[in-house]
Order: C-alpha cells, then sequence, then structure tokens
C-alpha cells in the first residue's frame, strides 16, 4: 500500500486506485502551535482548506469552460468534415453516374454493332443455304428425269 501526501490530501492505496481524494488537516508542528495556540492554528488550517477548496472550484470551472469550447470546436471540425466527405461523396456519386453512362453507351453501341454483324452473316447463312437447297433440287430433278428416261 503506497501513502502519497498531496497538497493537504492523503491518497492511500496503490496508484491505480487513486480516485477518491480526503481533505486531511495539515500537521504543523507543536512548537507552531505552542507560539500561535490552537485556536489561531486551526484557524489557519481550516483557512488553507478553504483556500485550497476555491482554487480546486475555480480550476473545475476553467476546466468545465475550455472543455466546452473544445466540445466546440470539435462539433465544428466534425460538421466541416462532415461537409467535405459530403461534396466529395457527392462528387464520386457524379464521377461514377458519369463513367457508368459511358459503359452504358459504349455495351448499347457493342450490342446494336453485334446485332447487325448477327444479322448479315444469318442473311449471308440464308443465301448459302437456298443456294445448296436449289443446287440439291436441281441435281434430284436431273436425277429423276434422267432415271424416268432410262
Amino acid at each position: 500500500m503506497t501513502v502519497t501526501l498531496c497538497r493537504a490530501y492523503v491518497i492511500v492505496g496503490p496508484v491505480a486506485t487513486w480516485i477518491a481524494r480526503m481533505p486531511v488537516t495539515a500537521r504543523l508542528s507543536r512548537k507552531f502551535y505552542e507560539t500561535f495556540g490552537d485556536e489561531v492554528t486551526n484557524e489557519l488550517v481550516e483557512w488553507l482548506n478553504m483556500v485550497d477548496a476555491t482554487y480546486r472550484a475555480d480550476l473545475r470551472e476553467l476546466n468545465e469552460l475550455n472543455f466546452a469550447r473544445f466540445d466546440a470546436r470539435l462539433e465544428q471540425r466534425v460538421a466541416e468534415l462532415d461537409a467535405k466527405l459530403e461534396q466529395r461523396m457527392t462528387r464520386l456519386e457524379a464521377g461514377l453516374e458519369q463513367r457508368f453512362a459511358g459503359l452504358e453507351a459504349g455495351f448499347e453501341r457493342l450490342r446494336v454493332e453485334f446485332r447487325a454483324e448477327l444479322r448479315a452473316e444469318l442473311a449471308a447463312q440464308r443465301a448459302e443455304m437456298i443456294k445448296w437447297s436449289f443446287l440439291f433440287w436441281i441435281g434430284m430433278v436431273v436425277t429423276v428425269f434422267v432415271s424416268r428416261l432410262i
């Protein structure tokens, strides 16, 4: 267990458990008590404790004001960052929409070209099939005609 004196307060226990501080009356030498008397010495100790409490209250108030200013600045910065992030997201969305529109147009052009090529190829295949069908039909007619003549 650690005992530490800290400005009219005593902290008892390991460092990790230092949470609450308890006021302690200042211990003055016996000679001080004899020279000034118990009443004056006790009055001095009470005054010192009162001054300490006043300083602590002032410090607490100052810390609260500083924290409020810090919190306000933090809120302002968070709002600024949020606005910047929103702008960047908007620009990113616009860029992506533009790129997707370009891709859509490219795919549409490719689809139209492919369809035209497919139609042309099918037309060529159809013409080729008709030509071969006609040739086979002519061959068949000639064969039938020749077989009847024989």
